[in-house]
């Protein structure tokens, strides 16, 4: 017969229990420090470390990203994005993968103009597999594409290659005419992580902030201990978090530094990785509305890019591709302003889209099958009324109306040209794809947005106003911004699966002593 425990041996269990549970709990109360004198930057508010603690803490009533408050520079606040997000997340998911918007043409080989590259990824995961033209509608093949353009002054006369940009575009478009363009199912070719890394990738993001954001990357971190600011990246470890996160992990042999097991730790960590501040409180000089909103723009890009490597990320020990925590917090919960960024780049997208959904109506969505047309059509404008049925995200008409409007708004447009061009010096294929995509399709964006009034998006009034490789490059860029967000609700949980498994075990030690 089995025997029981003695009544004094339940006794210490029990009592051993009941204190590793309290150890457990104990830094959520130990840790609230009185922070509300300290001194702040605008840029701190929400405060970043708080905001990236609140993202990753669930909130079991409600389907709402914790972050509470206006998104900056926008008309909608985080829970409005995470409510639309969550209305059309499954109908953008199954718009991109019909023909129509899984599809895209481009150039993936053209030359840098900026500087010789010589840092190409020469690893598997790097390559892009192409498609054959022949198995796409005859519409979208090279014979009848370039039929279309030939001028009737004959074909020595051939202004479509003499001329890249029409005054209204704010970036590069891929001409599907382009006889060295290749057309790239995108379902074949999933952003992800393909270890190309480095002073190439480096390189490509140090140009776009340094020299095509206005020079107000400075500006727009200053007096924030947590903006990690990009054009420091070659500092010493001393003061620069990147490098402190290096340091870190090269210690203990791991790639990233690893999110601790209880949120006191987790709150040192993001303490650990931050800058100092800088003292730049001084300076009085306001960075205006539209430089604001251009930063805005490239970091939401940028962080969006990087969550979706964190979220497909392969595992060497295990061969398998899947979600990484710890490189989603150090790529981007050490620096939250990315994180808030996204929320805005989203929301500017998503206005883009609707203020499209008169010019969808009456365009045509040619596969070559007329039922999938009208499916197509169908879709998108369901999935715009979904949008539509939400606050406005972004409004549009309160940028470039000063007294400089005309002039900083071609400097808005030429910058943003530049950073599209910029994406032909990545060095990996499958990385200078979706870049090319993800620009063009901001840049449709800043197209709708302020090249056109409401009254000039029409197609049968004004046709051609877009060209395919726009709209696709359009929506499959807000479906990529729609996974970002959808992917830091998965982190979320894994946050808490982390943090609560220590509880887990000592609940299940507690039952096991009283039984």
């Amino acid at each position: 017969m089995r025997k029981s425990r003695s009544p004094r041996l339940r006794i210490h269990l029990l009592f051993l229990v009941v204190v590793a549970l309290l150890l457990v709990f104990q830094p959520v109360y130990s840790n609230t420090v009185d922070d509300s004198k300290k001194l702040k930057s605008p840029l701190q508010d929400p405060e970043p470390i708080q905001f990236v603690e609140n993202v990753l803490q669930e909130n079991d009533s409600q389907d709402y990203c914790n972050p509470q408050g206006q998104i900056k520079d926008t008309c909608c606040d985080y829970r409005s994005v995470e409510e639309i997000q969550h209305d059309i997340f499954e109908k953008i998911q199954s718009l991109v993968k019909t023909k129509f918007f899984r599809f895209y043409k481009l150039n993936l080989w053209r030359e840098c103009p900026f500087w010789n590259d010589d840092g190409l990824c020469m690893n598997r995961d790097c390559s892009v597999e192409t498609t054959d033209e022949a198995s796409l509608p005859d519409e979208w093949r090279q014979p009848a594409l370039s039929a279309v353009q030939i001028s009737p002054k004959g074909s020595l006369f051939q202004p479509f290659q003499t001329c890249q940009y029409k005054d209204q575009d704010f970036c590069l478009i891929e001409d599907e005419s382009d006889a060295d363009g290749v057309y790239v199912d995108l379902t074949d070719n999933p952003e992800r992580f393909t270890g190309y890394a480095g002073p190439s990738s480096g390189r490509v993001w140090k140009a776009i902030y340094e020299e095509n954001c206005f020079n107000i990357v400075d500006k727009m971190t200053e007096g924030c201990e947590t903006c990690n600011n990009v054009m420091h990246a070659d500092q010493s470890r001393g003061n620069n978090p990147l490098k402190a996160a290096e340091s870190i992990a090269e210690a203990t042999n791991d790639e990233f530094v690893k999110v601790p097991e209880d949120e006191a730790k987790f709150d040192r960590l993001l303490n650990d990785l931050a800058e100092d501040p800088d003292d730049g409180f001084g300076n009085s000089e306001e960075v205006c509305l539209e430089k604001r909103v251009y930063y805005r723009l490239i970091s939401g890009l940028h962080s969006s890019i990087s969550i979706h490597i964190c979220d497909e990320y392969f595992n060497q020990a295990t061969g398998t591709w899947g979600p990484n925590l710890d490189c989603f917090v150090n790529r981007i919960g050490s620096h939250p302003e990315r994180l808030q960024n996204i929320y805005f780049t989203y929301a500017l997208v998503m206005r883009a889209v609707t203020k499209l959904g008169n010019y969808l109506e009456g365009y045509t969505f040619c596969t070559g099958e007329n039922n999938d047309d009208m499916s197509i059509k169908a879709d998108v404008l369901d999935l715009i009324n979904s949008a539509r049925a939400c606050p406005a995200t972004f409004d549009e008409t309160t940028m470039f109306q000063g007294p400089d409007a005309k002039s900083l708004k071609l400097e808005f447009r030429d910058h943003f040209r530049n950073v599209s061009r910029i994406m032909d010096c990545v060095g990996c294929e499958k990385c200078r794809l979706w870049g090319k995509i993800q620009t063009t399709g901001l840049g449709t964006a800043l197209k709708v947005l302020f090249s056109y009034g409401e009254n000039n998006l029409n197609p049968k009034r004004n046709p051609g106003l877009l060209e395919r490789s726009e709209i696709v490059a359009l929506f499959n860029t807000l479906n990529r911004l729609s996974e970002s967000l959808q992917s830091i609700k998965k982190f979320r949980q894994l946050y808490h699966e982390r943090t609560h498994q220590k509880v887990v075990i000592y609940i299940k030690l507690f039952f096991l002593c009283i039984g």
